[in-house]
């Protein structure tokens, strides 16, 4: 038993790769999405406090840094599956859990376990800094989406992850940090050169005015 074997690892998330079983021209590793994920919230939580939001940023950061880390049991599981019902996103969430939690007693000295399974437990609530980690891994997703369509990846899985991962965002659309983000950053990801005969422009302008009519 030994904070040794937690810092040993976080080594071991770089090995895991998300998406696993389908051709990639880029890897991306649970470690690399972590940290990607707490830069964007990092940004989106700028926006939010210049809009006259509190951000607990300890808790923002926290929250993002921790948010996968229990793949490191489970490995990662591709969005389409793991969302595909209800129950079954539930029935992932209990095993993570539960393994985590049995990592923590076994591994953390007495005195650190309450403080680590409050880290490491799911992140994305109610509170603004669990808003904000929910769009910044979505948002996270729908760049390394669009890295693959944009590369020409013929595996329609990865039209599927960005329309599901701008679905997510779209929910959050009261959020000024969406909105910035709508306006601001994803026209300027369309704008970038990918494959002609592609209709990412086109489901992505219509999934956001079904949102704005809703």
């Amino acid at each position: 038993m030994g904070i040794h074997h937690y810092f040993k690892s976080l080594s071991d998330l770089e090995k895991i790769y998300r998406c696993p079983g389908k051709f990639k021209f880029q890897e991306h590793s649970v470690a690399s999405h972590s940290f990607k994920v707490t830069k964007i919230a990092q940004f989106l939580g700028t926006v939010e406090e210049m809009d006259g939001q509190t951000v607990d940023w300890r808790l923002l950061y926290e929250k993002a840094l921790n948010h996968d880390y229990a793949e490191l049991f489970t490995g990662d599981i591709k969005t389409p599956v793991k969302y595909a019902s209800k129950e079954l996103k539930r029935l992932f969430n209990e095993v993570e859990e539960e393994m985590t939690r049995k990592f923590v007693e076994k591994e953390f000295p007495p005195e650190f376990q309450k403080i680590y399974l409050g880290r490491f437990k799911e992140g994305k609530d109610d509170t603004l800094e669990g808003r904000i980690l929910a769009v910044a891994d979505k948002i996270d997703l729908l760049y390394e989406s669009f890295g693959e369509i944009q590369k020409e990846n013929p595996e329609p899985l990865f039209m599927e992850i960005y329309e599901e991962a701008l679905s997510t965002i779209l929910l959050f659309k009261d959020m000024t940090c969406v909105q910035y983000f709508l306006d601001e950053i994803l026209p300027e990801m369309l704008r970038e050169r990918f494959i002609e005969q592609s209709e990412l422009t086109a489901i992505t302008e219509r999934m956001i005015e079904e949102s704005r009519n809703q």
